[in-house]
């Protein structure tokens, strides 16, 4: 079987050239399979779990298709716009696209939330080939009259899923409007759920659908595992993991952002070199944190969900749930942090009580269960006298209780790392909590949209 290269793609020589001066030796299956379809002009819906090189996906057409234009763009106005729903998302697309372009004549601009809208719509005067946005800043900038999409041809969904989950649906109906219909649409999505079909349905015409994985399953070189503790133990443990594994670095997925802030205090006060990222961090701080993440001045990264999807840390090599997800796919984007470029990778969950529903939810998706590391699964009694999601679950780091609630399962203590016993049967996994949004076309009249209209970015 013959081997792809980029210049079978068809790609131009400029962006050889340019590609040749990075780590992009040869294409990823996603690669292959999408960007000749994009250069030929087509919409296309792209499945492909994270970390496969969707950026370059639809990057490198797109920078093909923009360098044959042959002239700058117009003030205010932008030729290709990529939506990703976080502000760590945009800043890596735009980083790689500036890799890609360097040496062209092609304009990035990015714009996001917490960062100076006046020094943004100033960019912005000047035109861009490429722009990257969240959603809520990109309507901040329509709406002052900053930026023009009249000339728009080009429209990127990237994590298209997590945009829904974010609440983002009622946002996107208004950009569109801002779009001319004779466009080309590309949407990327790790996961395939009913809504991204009908997303799909509304902003795509005729797509080309590729897939290189299954929706939802996680990199095979993941290696799982689960605790079942009370959430005062929860930190404790974290402790002894991570006090096994010094000078390696690991990704704590929290919950919220006061307790994701709140244990990474904890952290530091124990001896170990953390940060955290959440919502109530400046964009400043936030990129400060993750540029120390990457060159391994921070041995810890606690972080709300805000970082599972699209964060590319090659040196990431545990992953740790503190708080079980409650969008069952962003388990999936969360141990994506690991397992990068080739590498093996560890992910260790913690259940409590009450977020047993919340790891069925996960299992049910993953179609297997996850191998018990500590404890046992929750009895239903137990379950049911925990708070119930939205509730204070006081899930408040501490110095451990040394010990369960009387009525608890008996933890059954196993070597941190180790897989513990064969795991038990569970009662079967409860619905996700969750509805449906009824898409219309870009323009139409009615509809409430579900969700809240949150502007995380």
């Amino acid at each position: 079987m013959m081997t792809t290269t980029f210049a079978d793609l068809g790609l131009s020589d400029t962006i050889l050239k340019a590609l040749e001066k990075t780590q992009l030796k040869m294409p990823s299956p996603i690669q292959v399979q999408a960007i000749p379809h994009i250069m030929a002009g087509k919409d296309l819906m792209g499945l492909a779990q994270t970390g496969t090189g969707k950026t370059a996906a639809f990057g490198l057409p797109l920078l093909h298709r923009i360098l044959d234009l042959g002239h700058p763009p117009a003030p205010k106005t932008v030729r290709a716009l990529i939506l990703a729903p976080t502000r760590e998302l945009v800043s890596q697309i735009a980083d790689n696209l500036e890799v890609f372009t360097k040496g062209t004549s092609v304009k990035v601009a990015m714009v996001v939330g917490g960062a100076s809208l006046f020094k943004q719509a100033e960019r912005l005067k000047r035109g861009a080939d490429i722009l990257v946005a969240t959603p809520g800043r990109l309507i901040d900038l329509l709406e002052r009259g900053d930026v023009s999409l009249h000339a728009t041809g080009y429209l990127v969904l990237d994590e298209a899923d997590h945009m829904l989950d974010m609440g983002f649906i009622h946002s996107l109906r208004k950009i569109a409007k801002h779009i001319p219909l004779k466009r080309q649409t590309l949407l990327f999505s790790a996961t395939m759920p009913k809504d991204i079909e009908e997303l799909a349905a509304t902003y795509l015409q005729n797509p080309i659908k590729v897939q290189v994985a299954p929706p939802g399953k996680p990199v095979e070189r993941i290696v799982q595992g689960v605790h079942y503790l009370p959430n005062g133990d929860k930190a404790n443990i974290l402790k002894e993991y991570l006090n096994k594994h010094p000078g390696e670095q690991a990704l704590v997925f929290g919950r919220t952002k006061h307790g994701s802030e709140k244990l990474m205090k904890l952290l530091v006060t124990w001896g170990f070199k953390a940060g955290s990222i959440h919502g109530n961090k400046s964009q400043s701080q936030r990129d400060r944190t993750l540029t120390e993440f990457r060159k391994a001045e921070l041995d810890v990264l606690v972080a709300t969900d805000v970082a599972a999807r699209g964060i590319d840390i090659p040196g990431v090599r545990y992953v740790y749930n503190f708080d079980m997800p409650n969008v069952p796919e962003n388990y999936v984007h969360r141990i994506g942090r690991t397992a990068r470029a080739g590498k093996e990778g560890t992910s260790i969950s913690f259940c409590a009580p009450a977020e047993m529903s919340e790891l069925q939810a996960v299992e049910k998706l993953l179609k297997k269960a996850i191998p018990v590391l500590g404890g046992a699964p929750w009895s239903a009694d137990m379950v049911a006298a925990a708070p119930k999601p939205g509730q204070n679950r006081g899930q408040r780091p501490s110095q451990g209780r040394g010990g369960q609630k009387a009525g608890s399962q008996p933890i059954q203590r196993a070597a941190p790392g180790k897989p513990g016993a064969k795991p038990a049967a569970r009662p079967a996994s409860a619905k996700p909590a969750g509805g449906s949004f009824a898409p219309r076309r870009a323009g139409a009249g009615g509809g409430k949209p579900q969700g809240q209209n949150r502007r995380p970015d």
